[in-house]
């Protein structure tokens, strides 16, 4: 930073940062830039990514960045006065720097940042940040050194890049199939709409840099002679939508998009948003063209595929919004320097959210290669409250569960795969000890079944049919024979049903009987829940060296289950007890006992 400049300081405010108090952080430095007048350059960002330090807010001076982590209102009266005004910054707050050692240090140091190599260093509602940081130099690139087509698609191809939605198709061989068919219109879609949690990776780049999936947009419609650009983003993600709509404006009046672009003779192409209704079908390829049209979110037969007639029964080229991020990159810095990450068939960086029963939530970037274990426990900071690590459910609501001694899987398309779990669009959801893994399938189930959207009958009946007895087994009602009714079940539905919805929903089943049938088996026989999770399952107990008799418990009960003098020992009568837990959260002395 230049000695001249202002100071500057920077919130994040993405949805995530926003939900968290990030707006009323920014409102109250904006007041004290007011009324102290300041000399600084307040300024906005988006998703950081450490989504668990959440408001986070980064102060650059003269001395390099310091990044403050749980913020609030008051926290950022102490920073301004401490490290603006009298140049101190307080180190108790500061969860990121390279000038000294944090506890979080160790989640940034081993990310490689390509697709989120903007999110949150820029303001994503300012078209000069972005040129700053190399935005549209790849285009330019391309006009300037004369790329062909092909060049573009061979480059592609050659980097490795392989769709990150989740299929993990060549998106090089994609792109070739498209420019192959030498229709006078064809589309190009951007799928923003996907609803397993690596949706929140969709979102947060969309939030935090819309020019580079736009810039990515372009480079594929030059590719493929593409004359009409969508991007199909659910309408619950207005942030989302807010930016693309202003960077599209800005775009066009920089001649990025619209007639002749970059003085291009005859490459006219722009974008618009289709807002979708958030259903999870429609992260398939045909249902979302389905969808675009006007028409009810449900797949088709292929072929024809989408490259061939796709939206309006024209030529068609799909990517998702990371995949998109990363071309502009590729194509500025060369497939080799792309391919150098990554495994022989996975190369690249891959994005996911992590979530769940994990100390360190949010966005992160690492190589294709890197093993689970290394991201929950180096990046992610291992399991909350120091439980024991269980599993790793991957590839969102019908992805699938891998177990702990697994975890030293690589994170690559092939190794995944081989879990029975898929890569997805990068949901990465940690448990811990107190997971019970058949309520797991249960839920996901859930998930997958309301969102069928009910053409294929082994998906629409089937799924039903197998979340029944999921429930029938969590309730405390299983019988011999029902794991294996799941498991017919499961494989008819994954090799009839038309789209990958129907062929992957059974995944969450099928891998928790794998890798923990004995939990199964314990709801079924011993009708006992090993997690302490299902409440049918649950034995309520009154442990007798700890109860002092306060009579609490009995009071909230509310079927009189409990009885007891008070000062002495009070007992739960088992054949009244609802099992509502009311006497386990009440207890303050942990006299109540799970079985």
């Amino acid at each position: 930073m230049n000695a001249m400049e202002k100071t500057k300081v920077i919130v994040g405010l993405g949805s995530c940062g926003i939900a968290a108090g990030a707006k009323k952080v920014y409102d109250k430095i904006e007041a004290l830039q007011n009324a102290e007048n300041l000399d600084i350059e307040l300024k906005k960002t988006s998703c950081i990514g450490m989504c668990y330090r959440e408001p986070l807010v980064e102060i650059v001076d003269e001395n390099g960045s310091y990044l403050y982590g749980d913020i609030d209102e008051d926290s950022v009266i102490d920073i301004i006065e401490k490290h603006v005004n009298q140049h101190n910054p307080v180190k108790e707050y500061v969860v990121q720097t390279d000038l000294f050692e944090t506890e979080d240090n160790e989640y940034t140091k081993d990310q490689v940042k390509i697709a989120l190599r903007n999110c949150g260093y820029i303001d994503p509602e300012s078209i000069d940040e972005y040129e700053a940081r190399e935005g549209y130099r790849a285009i330019k690139k391309i006009v300037g050194q004369h790329m062909s087509r092909l060049d573009v698609i061979q480059s592609v191809l050659d980097s490795g890049l392989r769709g990150r939605g989740g299929g993990g198709f060549p998106t090089g061989l994609k792109w070739k199939f498209a420019n192959n068919n030498k229709a006078t219109e064809k589309y190009i879609i951007c799928n923003a709409d996907e609803g397993d949690p690596g949706a929140f990776m969709d979102r947060s780049l969309l939030e935090g840099d819309p020019h580079a999936v736009i810039e990515g947009m372009i480079i594929g419609a030059y590719a493929i002679e593409a004359t009409g650009g969508i991007i199909y983003c659910r309408a619950e993600y207005p942030l989302a939508i807010k930016r693309l709509n202003i960077a599209l404006k800005q775009s066009r009046e920089r001649g990025f998009l619209g007639e002749n672009i970059l003085g291009m003779q005859g490459f006219d192409f722009d974008i618009y948003i289709k807002e979708g209704a958030g259903a999870f079908v429609c992260g398939e390829e045909t249902a979302l063209i389905a969808s675009v049209e006007g028409h009810r979110g449900m797949p088709r037969k292929r072929p024809p595929f989408p490259a061939a007639s796709g939206l309006w029964n024209k030529p068609t080229n799909i990517n998702n919004v990371e995949t998109f991020a990363n071309i502009p990159w590729i194509i500025l810095n060369g497939a080799e320097a792309y391919a150098k990450y990554g495994t022989e068939k996975s190369k690249g960086t891959k994005v996911f959210a992590l979530a769940g029963k994990i100390r360190r939530s949010g966005l992160v970037e690492v190589p294709m290669g890197m093993s689970i274990r290394d991201v929950i426990f180096k990046l992610g900071g291992g399991i909350k409250d120091g439980k024991k690590f269980k599993a790793v459910q991957m590839g969102g609501p019908s992805g699938g569960c891998i177990p702990e001694y697994l975890a030293d899987t690589i994170v690559d398309y092939d190794s995944v795969n081989a879990t029975g779990a898929i890569m997805g669009s990068g949901g990465m959801v940690v448990m811990d000890e107190t997971t019970c893994m058949v309520d797991v399938a249960r839920f996901f189930l859930e998930f997958t079944q309301k969102e069928s959207c009910g053409k294929c009958t082994f998906c629409r009946i089937g799924t039903k049919r197998m979340l029944e007895i999921l429930q029938k087994i969590t309730d405390g009602k299983g019988e011999e024979g029902d794991i294996e009714k799941l498991e017919v079940l499961a494989y008819k539905i994954k090799d009839n049903s038309l789209c990958g919805l129907g062929q992957t929903a059974p995944n969450p089943v099928l891998t928790t009987i794998k890798y923990f049938r004995d939990e199964y088996e314990a709801h079924i026989r011993d009708k006992k829940c090993p997690a302490l999770v299902c409440t049918s399952l649950l034995t309520y107990e009154v442990d007798e060296e700890k109860c002092t008799g306060c009579t609490v418990c009995a009071k909230h009960c509310p079927v009189d289950a409990i009885a007891g003098e008070r000062k002495k020992p009070h007992h739960i009568d088992q054949d009244v007890c609802i099992k509502c837990g009311m006497c386990y959260t009440k207890c303050k002395f942990d006299a109540i006992k799970l079985s």
